[in-house]
């Protein structure tokens, strides 16, 4: 099937590409068809490309990559009835990425929000967990600020 997006021009994907995201995505509950794209370097990220609307995408990454095993989602019974799973099912998980273009050092991941994916059915669906979990984790920990003598001058800023 061919499809077209403003960031990467007309391309083709299969029928199994598709994910559907039977509610939405939080602020987008009407686009709930995407494919999952990679990005053009070496980056473990990737792209949640809509298929319902061209100018719509968003950077994901497997948090896994680097939270490791402290980032443990517990998956409700009506995530797993909406997307068709059982429970001891493997699922896949994402989170959303923001990149700001003033600074791209101070990458955030969405921990609070991320998506749960059944590669079985190819449902899935974006949860919101308790507030333990940031909207805003720094996915690269700047260095420390540089402070200079008494008056303590700021050299280098931290992301806000």
């Amino acid at each position: 099937m061919k499809c077209s997006s403003t960031r990467f021009g007309t391309f083709e994907i299969t029928e199994e590409q598709v994910l559907t995201f039977p509610s939405g995505l939080l602020g987008f509950p009407d686009h709930r068809r995407y494919v999952i794209l990679d990005h053009d370097t070496e980056a473990p990220f990737q792209w949640l490309q809509s298929l319902d609307e061209a100018g719509l995408a968003f950077v994901i990454l497997d948090p896994d990559l680097f939270m490791g095993k402290e980032y443990c989602i517990e998956v409700s019974d009506e995530t797993l009835a909406e997307i068709q799973g059982k429970r001891g099912e493997p699922l896949s998980v994402a989170v959303l990425l923001t990149i700001p273009s003033e600074d791209p050092r101070c990458i955030t991941a969405n921990l609070r929000g991320p998506l749960v994916i059944n590669p079985r059915t190819r449902l899935g669906k974006q949860v919101v967990l308790s507030a333990e979990y940031p909207v805003r984790h720094p996915l690269f920990p700047l260095p420390a600020p540089v402070v200079a003598g008494a008056a303590k001058v700021v050299v280098s800023q931290g992301c806000s």
